[in-house]
């Protein structure tokens, strides 16, 4: 038993110190289920967090509500991730966010991505530096590698799209879908003014 369970709260500064008691506890079972903890001290878990197995937290990474590591993961620092799934052998670099998404095996993310409610991420799509999704799926095997605003959007496998492509999906009433087939190649600073759809086998300037 430890001193700190009978230990009351008085003030705030109390309550930090029992709040980081706590937190050490669950980085505690976390390493003993067989994941690596950068620093033990520098982790919080606020929710459910299921893990497979030789996984890496670097410093400072946040769970939030229910989350789901695969095996093999490697996250980088000072990233949050809420209410989401992320595969086997996925790896997510530095100030990346994501949020009630779903990764598929094998991807990388980031550094600074932002997955926003809604995105499903297949096996093998790499989500580069400055890139935002929201409420979109992308295929296998799809890079979407900078600078890029992808929303309320499907693209298909083996795809590339451009740094500064944004699916222009608000027209100041209603959202619209962006709909980009297989095999594209969406060129650097498009504008996909939705509704709109861009075959197979395509390719922009």
């Amino acid at each position: 038993q430890s001193a700190t369970e009978v230990e009351g709260v008085n003030n705030r500064v109390q309550l930090s110190q029992l709040e980081r008691a706590h937190q050490y506890q669950k980085a505690q079972k976390l390493m003993e289920s067989g994941t690596s903890l950068a620093d033990p001290e520098r982790f919080d878990q606020r929710g459910e967090l299921t893990v497979g197995t030789d996984n890496f937290i670097d410093i400072n990474c946040i769970f939030e509500g229910e989350v789901k590591l695969g095996s093999n993961v490697h996250i980088g620092p000072n990233c949050q991730i809420i209410h989401s799934t992320i595969g086997d052998g996925v790896e997510i670099k530095a100030n990346t966010i994501i949020e009630d998404s779903v990764v598929g095996d094998n991807a990388i993310l980031g550094p600074f991505a932002r997955l926003r409610p809604g995105t499903e991420l297949a096996d093998n799509t790499k989500i580069g530096n400055f890139v935002e999704i929201k409420n979109s799926k992308v295929a296998e095997h799809t890079k979407i590698n900078h600078l890029s605003y992808v929303g309320d959007a499907r693209i298909g496998k083996n795809t590339n799209i451009g740094a500064g492509t944004v699916t222009c999906n608000y027209d100041g009433v209603t959202k619209h879908r962006t709909v980009i087939g297989e095999d594209v190649f969406i060129g650097s600073n498009t504008m996909l003014i939705a509704p709109v759809t861009v075959g197979n086998n395509s390719m922009t300037g």
